[in-house]
C-alpha cells in the first residue's frame, strides 16, 4: 500500500469543516487530521475545532463519514493538553475532553477504520520538580492514562501521543522546557511498558528530535514500529547559538543587564531553542535529510499517513491563505516522487488505493467522564 499524504488541520483554525476539505482536495491529499480542541481551552497557539463535540451522536459520525467519503479523504482526530499536570480544574476537563474524542472516533468505526486520537500527555511539574520527578510523572501519567487507554481498547480506538516537548508551554522565568512526557524516546518506551495494551502508539514527528540535535532516523531504528501510526510532516532549520550553546535553554535574565553584556535572553515562552519551524522544499532549506528518514520508514514497513503540520514561519505563520496553501502545495509535490509511483502525469498517489470508510458503530453510546471510569 501506498503511503498518502495528509493535512493536519489547525493551520485552519479559521475555516470550517467543509472549507478544510476544499483546501485538501485543492492541495492533492488524501486526508484529515481533524483537529478538536476545547472551545474553552487555555492554548492560544495552533488550535483549531472542526468537529461539535458536545452534539456528536451516531447519526452526526454517519454524516462525517458520508462527508468523507465523498471527498474521497481519510481521517483521524486529536486535541494536544496537558492532561496530567498544570492547573487541576483544567487538567480534568482536558482528561474528560480526550473521553469524548476517544467516544467520538469509536463512532465513526474507530480502528476499522483507521480513525485514531491524537493527544499529548503533559507533564506535572509540581512532581517532576522533586526528586525522582521524571519517574513521578511516569506513575502520574499510569494513574490518569491507565483507565483512558482500557476505555479506548474497548471500544476500538487506539489513543496516539505526539513527541513535542512543547518547549514554550511555561513562562521563560522556568530553567527547563520538558513539558510533555512522550517528548523522548525513552520516556514513550516506558510508557508502552507500564502500559502494555496495543491501544495506544505515537504521531512521530521527527522536527521535534531535531530540534533536540538527535537524528530521527536513530530514533525510529530503535522504535516498535508496531506503536507508530502517523507521521508529521514539518522541518526544521537549526540556528547555532554561541552565547547559550544548542543542548540548554536560552535563560530569562533582567533585559538591561543582558543589554549590557551583549548576551541575548529569551524574548518570550518560544524563543528558547535556537531553530526555525519550516516545510519541506518551501521557502528554505531544513536540518533534515527527508529522503534517508522516509526510505528508513518504508524499510521498516511504514504504511500509514505522512500528515503535514504547517506551523512554518513563511507559510501559516504569515496569515496569509495564499501562502498556507503553497506551503502545503509545495510540500505535497516534494514528497511525492519519494512516496508515490511515477505515471504518465507525474508521482501521483494511486486512486485505487482509496478506501472508503465504511464501519460505523452498531449502536449510540452515552458520554463518560473520568469520575464515571473511576
Amino acid at each position: 500500500m501506498t503511503n498518502p499524504i495528509w493535512i493536519m488541520t489547525s493551520a485552519f483554525d479559521q475555516l470550517s469543516l467543509d472549507e478544510v476539505i476544499k483546501k485538501a482536495n485543492e492541495t492533492g491529499v488524501q486526508g484529515l487530521d481533524v483537529c478538536v480542541f476545547r472551545k474553552d481551552g487555555t492554548r492560544d497557539d495552533f488550535v483549531a475545532t472542526h468537529l461539535d463535540y458536545d452534539h456528536f451522536t451516531l447519526d452526526t459520525a454517519k454524516e462525517i463519514v458520508d462527508k468523507f467519503n465523498r471527498a474521497q479523504l481519510r481521517l483521524s482526530i486529536g486535541a494536544f493538553d496537558n492532561l496530567i499536570g498544570g492547573d487541576p480544574a483544567q487538567r480534568i476537563k482536558n482528561q474528560n475532553h480526550l473521553l469524548k474524542l476517544i467516544r467520538m472516533a469509536h463512532l465513526m468505526g474507530g480502528d476499522a477504520n483507521d480513525v485514531k486520537v491524537g493527544t499529548f500527555v503533559g507533564y506535572n511539574h509540581e512532581l517532576g520538580n522533586q526528586e525522582n520527578g521524571f519517574e513521578k510523572n511516569l506513575e502520574e501519567y499510569v494513574k490518569v492514562f491507565g483507565p483512558i487507554i482500557k476505555y479506548a481498547e474497548d471500544l476500538g480506538v487506539t489513543v496516539l501521543y505526539e513527541n513535542c516537548p512543547m518547549e514554550g508551554w511555561r513562562p521563560a522565568g522556568y530553567t527547563g522546557t520538558f513539558n510533555n512526557l512522550p517528548g523522548v524516546l525513552a520516556a514513550r518506551k516506558l510508557m508502552y511498558a507500564m502500559i502494555p495494551s496495543k491501544a495506544h502508539g505515537e504521531i512521530y514527528d521527527p522536527s521535534h528530535d531535531v530540534w533536540q540535535h538527535t537524528d530521527p532516523v536513530e530514533v525510529i531504528n530503535h522504535t516498535d514500529m508496531d506503536r507508530v501510526k502517523r507521521i508529521h510532516v514539518k522541518s526544521t532549520r537549526n540556528n547555532a547559538d554561541p552565547f547559550w550553546g544548542n543542548m540548554y535553554p536560552t535563560q530569562l535574565v533582567d533585559k538591561s543587564l543582558a543589554d549590557r553584556a551583549g548576551v541575548p535572553t529569551a524574548g518570550h515562552e518560544w524563543d528558547r531553542h535556537h531553530y526555525e519551524a519550516t516545510l519541506p522544499g518551501f521557502g528554505v532549506g531544513d536540518s533534515m535529510d527527508w529522503r534517508r528518514f522516509i526510505t528508513t520508514l518504508q524499510e521498516k514497513g511504514f504504511s500509514g499517513p505522512f500528515e503535514i503540520e504547517n506551523e512554518a514561519g513563511l507559510s501559516k505563520g504569515t496569515g496569509n491563505m495564499a501562502a498556507i496553501m503553497q506551503g502545503y502545495k509545495a510540500t505535497v509535490l516534494n514528497l511525492s516522487p519519494l512516496l508515490w509511483p511515477l505515471t504518465e502525469a507525474g508521482y501521483q498517489y494511486p486512486i485505487e488505493d482509496f478506501k472508503e470508510l465504511n464501519a460505523l458503530a452498531g449502536k449510540d453510546i452515552p458520554v463518560l467522564t473520568m469520575e464515571d471510569l473511576g
